[in-house]
Parts: structure tokens; sequence; C-alpha cells
């Protein structure tokens, strides 16, 4: 029998037999520890991704900020010496003929295409003026020529006289230098003869060496003027040829007499001719920055016309290949034409270069590069000295790209596509 103080109910009254039970104290710790464990969990849960996604960001802005580049190295250019050259082709020897005579054209006995020797008759003028004033100074030849004769005998008289003293001394004087008038006269007048002589020869037109007639401006009955600028013949000898070539001045100092070269003309395709340096201008004209160079021809089975267009290779000049980029790595600056090159550590150098020649792609570069630079290619308007970038790493060249499987093909392994593992 329990008494009230045992009677947990107050009630008065226990049940016999029966007891409360009461919670452990270990359980008790267990279920809280899981419960801090789960609240930890998930707070992890949630963190740990937005951490995850915040530093992507951050090295996504990092990479963002430092601009990827692509880059070039300088490649050697073809060397100048290979590269044809303009040429002017011209006769070996030419020359206009005039007419030194006036009168009419006689005869003509040659014509344009014509082969001629030297001193050959080309044409005759008729000079009926000239052969009057030829005949009229003559006759005063023989006027002068008889005055002299007596001025000789009365010169000589007198001086005869003079030693007797028959005549004065002044008288005799008088006498030689009359003489002497005369014989002047008469030498003038064999000069006039001679002139006309030489003049009444010009009225026979000859070549004045051999070679081939080239332009024919008068026909028979024409009037000819002595010194008008109007050509009567023009004479060219083409055996042999004259080649000009204006050499730039990059390549003038590899250019010496004796040099051997290559000549082409472009209405025979695929066809070369010899030729051989005779002789340069030695100065670089002031307005083409070029030298002149002189080259020798051989024509002798007229291949070749005179005075037509040809180019010039001077395949034994020596001259050092320039470094060459693309055009698309130049930046034109108001201080001047700048590229920009990687250094090692990633930062960017603005270099000042001196252009050479333009070949379109490709721009060659005199000065101011390396050929073991960095150059960036396509650099934006933007790009300063010392900013930093990354060079992109581009694919090797020649690299074979890959052949994705197809069906019925092997993979890169030797095994199965998956289309005949699914079979």
């Amino acid at each position: 029998m329990h008494s009230k103080q045992n009677d947990p109910t107050g009630s008065g009254h226990a049940s016999e037999g029966k007891t409360l039970p009461r919670r452990s104290p270990v359980k008790f710790s267990l279920a809280a520890a899981a419960t801090v464990a789960l609240i930890v969990l998930g707070v992890a849960s949630g963190l740990i991704p937005r951490a995850n996604r915040q530093t992507e960001l951050n090295a996504g802005t990092r990479e963002l900020s430092v601009p990827t580049v692509s880059v070039v190295s300088p490649k050697p250019g073809k060397s100048g010496s290979g590269l044809p050259l303009a040429a002017e082709v011209k006769p070996w020897v030419e020359a206009p003929i005039f007419a030194r005579a006036n009168g009419y054209l006689k005869r003509r006995l040659v014509d344009i295409g014509a082969e001629v020797e030297a001193g050959q008759l080309l044409a005759e003028i008729d000079t009926p003026e000239l052969n009057q004033e030829l005949e009229r100074a003559r006759g005063q030849l023989a006027q002068a020529e008889a005055t002299l004769g007596l001025s000789k005998i009365t010169a000589a008289r007198w001086a005869n006289l003079l030693k007797t003293a028959s005549v004065s001394e002044q008288e005799c004087a008088e006498k030689q230098s009359d003489l002497k008038l005369k014989t002047a006269i008469a030498e003038s007048a064999r000069a006039e003869v001679r002139r006309l002589e030489k003049l009444q020869s010009f009225a026979r037109l000859t070549a004045p060496f051999a070679g081939t007639i080239t332009v024919r401006n008068i026909d028979s009955g024409d009037l000819i003027a002595a010194g008008s600028a109007r050509e009567i013949f023009h004479l060219a000898q083409t055996r042999r040829l004259r080649v000009f070539v204006q050499v730039p001045q990059s390549m003038a100092r590899s250019i010496i007499s004796g040099q051997a070269a290559e000549m082409s003309v472009p209405e025979l395709p695929g066809r070369t001719f010899p030729a051989r340096v005779v002789r340069t201008a030695g100065v670089i004209a002031p307005d083409s920055r070029t030298l002149l160079v002189e080259l020798e021809v051989d024509n002798s089975k007229a291949e070749i016309f005179a005075g037509s267009y040809a180019q010039v290779r001077f395949t034994e000049a020596k001259m050092e290949a320039a470094l060459t980029l693309p055009a698309n790595t130049v930046m034109f600056r108001p201080e001047g034409p700048r590229i920009g090159v990687v250094k090692e550590e990633g930062t960017v150098e603005l270099r000042a270069v001196k252009l050479g020649r333009d070949f379109g792609q490709l721009i060659e570069i005199l000065a101011g590069v390396d050929a073991n630079d960095r150059v960036i290619i396509n650099p934006s308007d933007s790009l300063a000295d010392n900013s930093m970038v990354a060079v992109k790493e581009t694919a090797a060249p020649n690299a074979p790209a890959p052949i994705p499987p197809g069906p019925g093909s092997h993979d890169r392994q030797g095994g199965a596509s998956k289309t005949e593992k699914s079979q």
C-alpha cells in the first residue's frame, strides 16, 4: 500500500504495478547533434555553390580584363635581286637624218624596213639655187686669183725699182700692202667655193652607219628646207640592243659592270634573253631615287623589237632580304607607323618601324623589328605601351584536322564506333 507522497498525479490514488517512462540523456544529445548537422549541411549546400560561382566570376573578370591577342614573327622577304624590274629597249645606235641643202627631192632609193650599209645612198635632192651660188662663187674666185696675179707682178716690179731709187719707199709699201689685200680676197673666195661645194655634197643623203631605216617622211618631189625640224629618215642599228633599267636605291649597291642578268618580253612568254650590265649612271636620281643601269642584249636573230617594254632580273646581284610583316600588324599613328611587340612578361611595347616596299598583304620592314619579335596581329586603336595582354595559342601549322567518326568507321583508338557497338 502506497502513501500519498508517491502519487505523481496528486489524486491520492496510485495504480498498482505501473510506472511513467523517463527520457535518456544520450538519445537527446544524438538528436540535437543530428539537428545541428542538418542545419550546417543545409547552410553549406547553399553557400558553397555561391562561393564557387563568385570565384568563377572573379576569374572570368580577371581574364576578360586582359585582352587576348594573336602574334606573328617577322619572316625574311624575297630578295630584291629576283624581282623583275621594268626596262626600256632601245637600238644600239640610232640617228635621225635631216637635210642640209634646200631643194626638191629628186629621187628616194630606200623605204622603211630597208637594211642599208654605211655610206649607201638613200636619196638625192635637186638644188638649182645652190648650184647657181656655187657657179657664182667660182667666178668670183677666178676674178680674185687674176687680181692677185697682177698684184704679185706689180709688187715685185716696185721692189726692184726701189733698189735703184726709181720709186719711193712709200710707193713700194703701198704695192706690197695691195698684194696682201688681193691674197686675202682670193683666200676668202676659195673658202666660199669650198663651203658651197660641201653644201652641194649634202644633196646626196647617205647612211652614216649600217642599220635599218625605221622612219621615212619624204617622197619624190617634196620640198626640202635646210634646218627644218622635219626628219627625212631615221636609221637604227638593232643587231645589238641597249636596255635601260631604273634600279631602286635599296638594290643599287649590288649592281656592278659586267654583271649577268636576264631579260624577258611579254610577247614571248617563257623565254629569257641573256643580258650584261655595260655601265651605270653612278648617281641616284633625286626625283625617283633610282639608279639608271644600261645593259647589252644580243639581237642577231631580230627577235626583239627596239622600243618595246621588257623586264629584267639581276640574277647575280647579291643583296640581303629585308624582314616582312602582314599588313594588318602596322598601326599608322600621328607620330608615324608603329607595331605592337609582346615581351616575355606579357607587356606590350609600341615600337616605331621604317617601312619599305608594299606587297599588298605583306609590308617590308627596313628597321625597328627583329626576327624573334612577337608582333600583334590586328592591334586595337587603344593599344598602349606597357599594357598587359595574353597571347592566344594557335594550332600548329599543317596539323590535320580531326575527322568525326561516321557510321561504320573506327575511333582513333581502333575501337568500334557507337553505331557498331549499338548493333
